[in-house]
């Protein structure tokens, strides 16, 4: 079971340090708690005075990014790194946790013989999902189902101020996949398997965390949507159907890619990860002409970071030799999550040998520095002038936003008879495993790495503030008279049967699949049994499909009167019986084409095309 206790990560720290922890009065305004870039040294903010001052090793330092778990108090205080990436684990701290925990770092950081504060970077893809109490939004395919951009730039927002009350100022998003393979683990993490789509909301979404003062990422440059099948990469003797393969695009889905980065880079992103995946047979990370490409043609004036631990799949003999082509090829911030300190070294080390320029490493720190000094972190690295419009997280605006994003996010696929609005007075036998199941309804990405259904969690919902499609129904049901039946003895009884079904919670890879029907591996255990009930009752069907990307359901669609697709709607999955009883309308349409088979994917032949949406 996750337990949202800050004593667990950092008695982790001290096991793995031997280092004591100091808690930090985030209201402490003394000397020793704000000295910074900004009086330290000689009194300068000046990027290029900063600069000027540090050794090989600081600015080395400032060049790599180590996880929570493995960075000490005393690492940090002795070379002050640049930035420190966030925890996967089964853990989540409440707000103030984390906030004091990033300031403990900070204090160190500041009071280190660098002096310069670091930046906390976190994967709020679609929500502070780290963070206890906070709003689960839907995941991107559905937000793309939505394609609403004041929407997606108020949920920009809404996560810029939660992330600001827990002291996460980068966020690792938007990313900006336009996904090819449904059978891609990451489908979900696409708004759209076109470029125009993904462009439209990735930089309303990065509006909305720029103008809510929190640094966004624009991830993975680029071409991760578009890897093949079976040309996964092979890692730790594990292999992977697409995720991190290889992507075989002509000039021109190259220049169509390129341009939803200038798009970005135009308003105003400062940091791009690069992508795990190959581009034509190149690893990305070792791209030199791409990642220059940014730099020197598309006028982008921020920093690149290399994502987790990817420059140790790149081509070379060990990972110093990893290092030095991933820094050559325009890499300025290395994520690693525990070979921080050797990448470091390995930096030094290569200056002296003249394999890395200096001038190459001037130009990484420099761009490191004049982000954070953009960002005002220089001037405040205590965050004591950060402010949020909301004054704790999981407020009930950000709520009934994220309701209103689920309910525009659903796609009416059939609506036979018109089954759909539920009438008044209906009596409904709800059943089906993603019926009543936060976890299922939030996907990967949410609390942990992989996520985690209700089920799993001893039916205990994964996120304790969030609403499933049966609270949504039951809140409804005075107001539309409507009884629910959830007891199989009792359907019978039901005029209708809603039927959930889901998908088993993944991530990356860990949701590649060669065969994506909802009743074969990728489907949560109880669909098979609940498809065959409900057909055995014979009432009108509607069935309701929680899932990251267009499951095959070409086997069972007969069967049902009406089907709904819901994607990953997140903690407020109870806007779906708003849609359902017809209090709001269908508005969501297709983001990605819908096949009828795996042997028609990235074919012409659709059963449903990319903007496909009955209403009523």
């Amino acid at each position: 079971m996750k337990r949202r206790n800050i004593g667990i990560i950092l008695a982790f720290v001290l096991i793995i340090t031997g280092c004591s922890v100091k808690q930090v009065d985030n209201t402490d305004k003394t000397a020793e708690s704000t000295t910074g870039a900004s009086d330290h040294k000689g009194n300068s903010t000046s990027v290029d005075d900063i600069l000027a001052r540090l050794t090989l090793d600081q600015k080395a330092a400032q060049m790599v990014q180590g996880a929570v778990y493995k960075v000490s108090d005393d690492l940090m205080k002795k070379n002050c790194y640049g930035s420190i990436l966030s925890t996967y684990g089964e853990e989540s701290l409440k707000a103030a946790e984390w906030k004091t925990l990033i300031l403990r770092y900070q204090k160190h950081a500041v009071n280190s013989e660098a002096g310069i504060p670091y930046i906390y970077g976190n994967d709020a893809v679609h929500g502070v999902n780290t963070c206890e109490g906070t709003v689960i939004f839907p995941h991107n395919i559905g937000i793309g189902a939505a394609h609403n951009r004041e929407l997606t730039y108020q949920m920009g927002l809404a996560v810029a101020n939660e992330s600001k009350l827990t002291g996460m100022l980068w966020s690792f998003s938007p990313c900006l996949s336009a996904a090819q393979d449904p059978r891609w683990g990451r489908t979900y993490e696409s708004y759209s398997s076109e470029t125009d789509i993904v462009t439209e909301l990735g930089t309303s979404f990065a509006r909305g965390l720029i103008d809510g003062g929190i640094l966004p990422n624009a991830k993975h440059y680029f071409g991760d949507g578009n890897v093949l099948y079976g040309t996964g990469e092979t890692l730790d003797k594990e292999k992977r159907l697409i995720d991190r393969g290889d992507a075989q695009m002509s000039d021109a889905e190259i220049k169509e890619s390129l341009k939803v980065y200038q798009a970005m880079i135009d308003v105003g992103v400062k940091t791009i990860m690069i992508s795990h995946s190959s581009l034509n047979g190149i690893k990305m990370h070792a791209n030199e002409k791409y990642i220059s490409m940014l730099k020197n043609e598309m006028g982008f004036q921020g920093f690149i970071v290399s994502d987790w631990d990817s420059i140790h799949n790149i081509p070379g003999e060990n990972l110093k030799a990893k290092t030095i082509t991933a820094i050559n090829a325009g890499i300025d911030m290395l994520m690693e999550e525990s070979k921080f300190e050797d990448c470091r070294n390995y930096i030094v080390e290569a200056v002296n040998e003249n394999k890395i320029p200096m001038d190459r490493v001037d130009d990484a720190v420099r761009r490191i520095l004049t982000v954070k000094k953009e960002m005002g972190i220089l001037d405040d690295p205590m965050m004591e002038k950060v402010t949020s419009e909301v004054s704790s997280v999981g407020s009930q605006k950000y709520r009934d936003l994220a309701k209103t994003l689920v309910e525009e996010s659903l796609v009416l696929l059939k609506n036979d008879n018109s089954v759909l609005p539920i009438k008044k007075g209906t009596k409904i036998f709800v059943t089906g495993p993603a019926a009543n199941d936060v976890g299922v309804q939030c996907g990967g990405w949410t609390i942990t790495w992989l996520g985690k259904t209700d089920a799993e969690n001893n039916r205990r919902k994964w996120i304790p503030e969030g609403k499933t499609i049966l609270d949504g129904l039951n809140e409804l049901a005075d107001e539309y008279e409507l009884t629910i039946i959830t007891d199989p003895e009792k359907a019978a009884e039901a005029d209708m049967t809603l039927l959930c079904l889901g998908e088993k919670t993944y991530s990356e890879w860990k949701g590649d699949s060669a065969n994506i029907s909802i009743t074969k591996e990728v489907g949560l255990n109880g669909n098979a049994n609940a498809i065959d009930l409900a057909k055995s009752l014979g009432h009108p069907t509607v069935a309701c499909i929680v899932a990251g990307r267009n499951v095959i359901i070409t086997d069972y669609m007969k069967q049902w009167d009406g089907i709904v697709m819901c994607y990953l709607p997140g903690s407020e999955g109870d806007g779906v019986a708003n849609v359902l009883t017809g209090k709001s309308s269908f508005k969501g349409t297709l983001p990605m084409p819908y096949y009828s088979e795996v042997e028609d994917i990235r074919t012409d032949k659709v059963m449903f095309p990319v903007g496909y949406g009955l209403k009523y």
